[in-house]
């Protein structure tokens, strides 16, 4: 019925009893930075605590070891699975893809520039004389090879004998140069009493040989028409690169090769056009290539256009060089040279040729995503012509250089370097041979001229389609070609193959524009990793640090046990004594041996025990020794 009577405590459980509730306080704490003492704890707590999907299946199912084992392999398979996925993805980015994008602009158009041709080039008085000759040699070889005669002014062969020295020079070169009848199967040369064969089992060429005769070059062609013409006009640019002077041919007569000129209902003058000489197209005019005036088509249609009439009549020209009647045209862009054989097309004479354009604009991506260039400066081939890069440009450039190089001069199509000089057999005796030679080896890409060439990043490109129609008609023919002649003063004596007219003009205003943009940025490939992330995992953008932090304290834990394995072997090695005192095995062997008062004893400085009753084994000393205080 009375109060309990509570015992009284030992001061010292006491004591030990309140140490132990603060180091398990203590214990309770979180601390700044801390990490797992293990990795199967650091595991645990992962599985157990993420936000990944099936981790925690880990965690759950370890009594099971078959669900375990089962997991195991399915959570990694999932892994692989799906950064797979992530090369796949890395793959296509670092291929750098584009997007077509196709855009329809209306606006008031630039005209392009417009270059004609007579198509057939002229006997330049300069060169008059040795033309002559040239084709009296050729008209001796025709008369011995098919013995066809050849109308000419001046037939008699034995005219060339009583020539100037410079005759003499031009027979000498062409006799080192001559056309032969050749066999089709070995190209082996005729023999002068071998018996008529047929025609056919025959080719017709001419052989090149270096200069000191070891090697040599043929050319030959299943064709006696495109042999010939090939033959004249190598003799005839070494008759053209003798001139010292190019303005020596500059001999235009644009009244005498086009009639009329109009250009938006407006007549064209002098300031619209340039001149310059083709060796093989005669002289050529190009319209509109005047950048501070360019013209602009206010409107599209043929009336709204340049619309030509030009002289296709042949009139002391070179039939061995040329074998078509009529003019030739190319559309092309300001500021780039018109190469006639590459995107001209001929107008036939007593035709009107209506020519409608539709422009189309490329714009590439550079850098990573195509090799195309800006303006050409990343490219290693110096442009000789005075015009911006284009494709075409570059390669012939690269060629031009590869023969100044390879055979000491230049070919005469092309502009030079600085320093060299077109190639002329009266100097260079050998030019052909190495000219065909590298010519070969131009076409094959063996001086990489197509890979050091790129293309533009910019490209302007003109679609052609034409129309023809017959100009002037039968009822009308007459009063036009009267009007013609009495205008331009000139005597048409082939009406019907006397004139052409040309109309050039935009069929719509409208223009397309071809451009690219990346098919994969960053953001892309961010947006498709994630997808692939949570297709696979379920998961989110945090998912992924928890990952993050579960590699970090991976790669803490193993630097801490690296280290104390370390410190470890130094503590057992007998060079020295251990380099901590301080540890809890070495301390508690310490012990019984203290001679220090109880005050220093293990509760004092190790904190790290588990709880008080894991100290009742020592209870005996520690009674005693309590007692003893």
């Amino acid at each position: 019925g009375g109060p309990a009577k509570t015992g009284k405590m030992p001061e010292g459980e006491k004591t030990s009893q309140c140490k132990q509730e603060e180091q398990q306080k203590e214990e309770e704490q979180e601390g700044l930075i801390e990490f797992y003492s293990s990795y199967q704890e650091l595991f645990q707590f992962f599985c157990s605590n993420t936000t990944i999907h099936g981790a925690i299946r880990l965690v759950c199912s370890k009594k099971n070891k078959m669900k375990t084992a089962f997991w195991s392999v399915l959570f990694f398979l999932t892994f692989g699975l799906m950064y797979w996925q992530f090369g796949i993805l890395y793959r296509e980015y670092f291929s750098y893809p584009v997007n077509l994008n196709l855009n329809l602009n209306s606006d008031r158009l630039t005209f392009p520039a417009v270059t004609l041709c007579t198509l057939n080039p002229y006997r330049y008085s300069a060169i008059r004389k040795k033309l002559d000759e040239l084709d009296q040699i050729t008209h001796q070889t025709l008369l011995d090879l098919y013995d066809y005669n050849m109308s000419l002014a001046r037939s008699d062969w034995s005219t060339l004998s009583g020539r100037k020295r410079s005759s003499r020079s031009l027979l000498h070169h062409v006799q080192r140069h001559p056309l032969r009848r050749q066999k089709r199967d070995n190209l082996v040369n005729l023999p002068e009493n071998s018996p008529s064969v047929d025609k056919n089992d025959w080719k017709i060429g001419f052989v090149l040989c270096s200069e000191n005769n070891k090697d040599c070059f043929h050319q030959a062609y299943s064709s006696g028409v495109d042999a010939v013409r090939e033959w004249y006009s190598f003799h005839y640019i070494n008759i053209l690169a003798q001139m010292p002077d190019a303005k020596a041919l500059d001999e235009s007569d644009f009244e005498n090769f086009i009639y009329a000129c109009r250009f938006n209902e407006a007549t064209c003058d002098k300031a619209n056009y340039t001149h310059f000489h083709h060796p093989l197209y005669g002289n050529c005019y190009t319209f509109n290539d005047n950048s501070s005036s360019l013209w602009t088509s206010s409107l599209p249609g043929i009336n709204n256009g340049l619309s030509l009439v030009v002289r296709t009549e042949q009139n002391d020209f070179i039939p061995l060089l040329s074998t078509v009647t009529g003019a030739r045209v190319m559309v092309h862009d300001q500021n780039e040279p018109a190469f006639m054989d590459d995107g001209g097309f001929n107008v036939r004479p007593g035709i009107e040729t209506s020519i409608s354009m539709r422009k189309e604009m490329t714009v590439r991506l550079g850098g990573s995503y195509s090799d195309c260039t800006e303006d050409g400066s990343d490219v290693p081939v110096p442009n000789l012509y005075s015009s911006r890069y284009t494709e075409q440009v570059c390669i012939r450039s690269c060629f031009q250089l590869n023969m100044v190089e390879r055979c000491g001069c230049g070919y005469y199509f092309y502009p030079l370097p600085a320093g060299a000089e077109y190639c002329d057999y009266t100097k260079h005796i050998a030019w052909g041979y190495c000219y065909y030679k590298l010519l070969a080896e131009f076409k094959a890409d063996v001086l990489g001229c197509f890979h050091k060439c790129r293309k533009p990043c910019k490209m302007t490109q003109y679609q052609l389609s034409a129309g023809y129609s017959r100009w002037p008609s039968a009822i009308s023919e007459d009063w036009v070609f009267y009007m013609l002649s009495q205008q331009n003063k000139y005597n048409i004596t082939s009406k019907r193959n006397g004139v052409a007219k040309v109309n050039i003009f935009f069929e719509e205003w409208n223009y397309k524009t071809n451009g690219e943009s990346p098919a994969f940025t960053v953001v892309t490939l961010l947006s498709q990793l994630g997808n692939q992330w949570s297709l696979w995992f379920g998961s989110s953008v945090l998912s992924v640090m928890e990952l993050a932090e579960l590699i970090l304290d991976f790669t803490a834990i193993t630097l801490i046990l690296a280290m104390r394995w370390f410190r470890s072997r130094q503590q057992l090695s007998p060079l020295g004594p251990p380099t901590s005192s301080h540890s809890n095995a070495a301390f508690q062997d310490e012990v019984p041996g203290l001679s220090a008062p109880h005050r220093f004893t293990v509760e004092a400085v190790v904190t790290t025990l588990p709880s008080y009753n894991s100290l009742e084994p020592r209870g005996p000393s520690r009674d005693g020794e309590v007692g003893h205080e």
